[in-house]
């Protein structure tokens, strides 16, 4: 069992997923389209790897404002989420990712990655940092309940 994690932009999605254990993530790829609105690829890629890696929950980045409020892209994801959900039969959770892309770039500055590597693969490192955040709260407050109580 794993849990993967998405970072969701405009025209990309970050893809990340644990371990069995759920205590590490590991970027997996950057699925791209073309036109915001075209999702059904994205979808479908999506599905194809919850199916390989046998995912049981699926993490969201939750892109709130810094002060609290939940702006447009954030109300895109909460869509996107539930798009998820009913497609893949996968609970999903929302989770906070404010900053996280920020730390994705210090991460990929600190390894003297190049701009135009940098921009390959900057939202699958975001999608990781999601991911290993939500994974360190739930091995540390987390009850372990969550891949049966998610909706």
């Amino acid at each position: 069992m794993r849990i993967m994690g998405l970072d969701v932009g405009a025209m990309t999605v970050g893809v990340a997923v644990s371990d069995e254990l759920l205590c590490i993530a590991q970027g997996l790829e950057v699925i791209r389209r073309k036109q915001e609105n075209k999702l059904r690829q994205t979808y479908a890629r999506i599905e194809e790897l919850a199916v390989l890696y046998e995912v049981k929950l699926i993490v969201i980045g939750y892109p709130k404002n810094m002060n609290n409020t939940v702006g447009d892209r954030a109300q895109k994801c909460e869509a996107f989420a539930e798009d998820i959900k009913r497609r893949t039969g996968i609970p999903t959770l929302l989770w906070d990712e404010r900053l996280t892309t920020v730390t994705a770039q210090r991460v990929l500055d600190l390894a003297e990655v190049s701009l135009e590597k940098k921009r390959a693969v900057v939202d699958k490192i975001a999608a990781a940092v999601i991911l290993q955040n939500y994974l360190d709260y739930r091995a540390n407050c987390g009850d372990g309940k969550d891949i049966e109580t998610a909706e």
